[in-house]
C-alpha cells in the first residue's frame, strides 16, 4: 500500500495527468445527474402545486360501438349527469363543472374580442387553489340563482382599463350585463407547464349562469379525498357516470377520467430513462480516462522493469507485485474520483446561476456520489489489472537484464 502512494507521489504530475480523465468524467456525469435532479424537483413541486389528487372528467365519442356515430349533443356533458355524485362517491372530497366559451367583453368604449370565460362552481376555488384578492368569491345563491355577476383576473381588469378595485364596475358580455364581485389570484402553476398562465384575460362566471346564456363545452374535475385513494376515486366517478348517463353493461364508456398522479408516475419513469441514457452517454469520458490509466500504468511497468525483477529476485511473489500496481490504478482512479465530485459541485453551482433555466434545485444527490467513487474504483480495477498481471509474469532474470 505505501509503495503504490509513494509511487504515485514521486511521479506527482504523470499522476495527475493521469488521473484527469477520471476528474472530467465524473464532473460531467455528476453534473448532468445534478441538472436533471433539478429539473424533476421543479416539475414534480409544479405536480404538488398543481394538486396530485385532482381528476379531469370530459366527454369523449368511443372508437367502437354504437355510440361510435353518436352525434356530439349525445357525447357531450349536461349538468343533470353530476347531479348527488358526492353521495355516491365517497372517494371524492368536492367536484366542479367548468364551462368554457370564448367571447367579446366589453367596458365604456374598451373590449377583448375574445376574452376565455369559464363558468364554475363555488368549489372551483378550493380545487384550483385561487381565492379573490380582493371582493369575494361565488356563493352556492349566485350559483343557484344563475346570477349575473362575475370574476376577473387583475390582467383582464388592466385591459379593459377598469378601476384599480373594480368590485360593483359592470361589463358586458352574451349582451348581457355582469357585475364585477372580485379578482380572481394568479394560478399557482405560475410557470405554464400545465397549460396555466397568470397573464390570460379569464373571466369567471357561475356555472349555471353560462349554461343559460350559451352551450358550452362542459369538463369536471374532482378532488379525491387523497392522492392514496385516486384510483378508488376514479373507479367510483366512472361507475356513477355509467349510471348516470344510462350506458349498457356492454357499451364502452363515452368519457374519460384522468388522474393526476397517473402522469406522476409517468413522468418519474420518463425522468429515470432520461437520466440513466444521460448518464450512460456522458459516462463513455469515464472509459476514455480508464484507457488513459491502463497506459500510463504500463509506461510505469516498462519504467520499473529492473526494480519488479530486483523484488523478485530478494524473495517478492507475484501476488505482491500485482497487488502494488493494483492499488496504485485504484488509488489514481479513487482520487480522481474525489476531485471529479468536487469540480462537480462547482459545475452543479454554476449551472444554479443560469438565468429562466428553473434549474435552483439541482444538487448531486447522495447515491450519485457513492456511485461514482464506486465506478472510479471499477474502473481502476478493470483497467489496472492488466498492466499489474503483466508486471506480476515478469521473469526476474529477464526483468533485472533489461536496460
Amino acid at each position: 500500500m505505501f509503495l503504490a502512494v509513494g509511487q504515485i507521489w514521486a511521479n506527482k504530475t504523470r499522476s495527475v495527468l493521469a488521473a484527469l480523465g477520471i476528474v472530467i468524467g465524473i464532473a460531467s456525469v455528476t453534473a448532468v445527474i445534478a441538472a436533471l435532479t433539478g429539473l424533476k424537483q421543479n416539475v414534480l413541486s409544479e405536480f404538488e402545486s398543481f394538486g396530485t389528487n385532482k381528476m379531469f372528467v370530459y366527454p369523449r365519442t368511443p372508437s367502437e360501438g354504437p355510440k361510435s356515430n353518436a352525434p356530439w349533443s349525445e357525447i357531450s356533458f349536461q349538468p343533470r349527469h353530476f347531479r348527488g355524485m358526492l353521495e355516491h362517491t365517497p372517494s371524492v372530497r368536492s367536484f366542479t363543472r367548468i364551462g368554457s366559451s370564448n367571447q367579446e367583453v366589453s367596458y365604456d368604449d374598451q373590449s377583448l374580442e375574445s376574452a376565455d370565460i369559464k363558468g364554475i362552481d363555488p368549489a372551483w376555488h378550493d380545487i384550483e387553489g385561487r381565492g379573490v384578492s380582493a371582493g369575494r368569491p361565488f356563493s352556492v345563491v349566485d350559483d343557484y340563482n344563475a346570477r349575473p355577476v362575475c370574476l376577473i383576473t387583475e390582467t383582464t381588469r388592466d385591459e379593459l382599463r377598469l378601476p384599480r378595485d373594480p368590485v360593483g364596475e359592470s361589463i358586458y358580455m352574451f349582451d348581457r350585463r355582469f357585475e364585477v364581485v372580485g379578482i380572481v389570484e394568479p394560478p399557482r402553476d405560475a410557470s405554464g407547464m400545465f397549460g396555466g398562465s397568470g397573464l390570460s384575460n379569464e373571466v369567471f362566471i357561475p356555472f349555471q349562469t353560462l349554461w343559460d346564456v350559451s352551450t358550452p363545452f362542459m369538463s369536471v374535475i374532482c378532488n379525491a379525498r387523497s392522492p392514496e385513494v385516486a384510483n378508488e376515486a376514479r373507479a367510483e366517478v366512472r361507475f356513477f357516470l355509467r349510471q348516470s348517463r344510462d350506458l349498457a353493461p356492454d357499451e364502452p364508456d363515452t368519457f374519460h377520467v384522468e388522474v393526476m398522479s397517473e402522469f406522476l408516475d409517468q413522468f418519474n419513469a420518463m425522468a429515470a430513462g432520461v437520466t440513466a441514457v444521460a448518464g450512460g452517454i456522458v459516462s463513455v469520458s469515464l472509459l476514455v480516462g480508464g484507457i488513459g490509466i491502463m497506459n500510463i500504468m504500463l509506461v510505469s511497468v516498462s519504467e520499473r522493469t529492473r526494480e519488479i525483477g530486483l523484488r523478485k529476485a530478494v524473495g517478492a511473489r507475484p501476488s505482491a507485485i500485482l497487488l502494488q500496481f493494483l492499488i496504485e490504478a485504484c488509488t489514481l482512479c479513487t482520487f480522481g474520483g474525489l476531485l471529479g465530485i468536487l469540480a462537480g459541485q462547482g459545475l452543479t453551482e454554476a449551472i444554479k446561476q443560469i438565468p429562466d433555466a428553473q434549474l435552483d434545485q439541482a444538487h448531486i444527490p447522495i447515491w450519485a456520489v457513492v456511485l461514482s467513487l464506486a465506478f472510479s474504483g471499477s474502473v481502476g480495477v478493470a483497467f489496472g489489472l492488466f498492466p499489474a498481471i503483466k508486471a506480476a509474469r515478469l521473469n526476474p532474470i529477464e526483468a533485472l537484464r533489461h536496460e
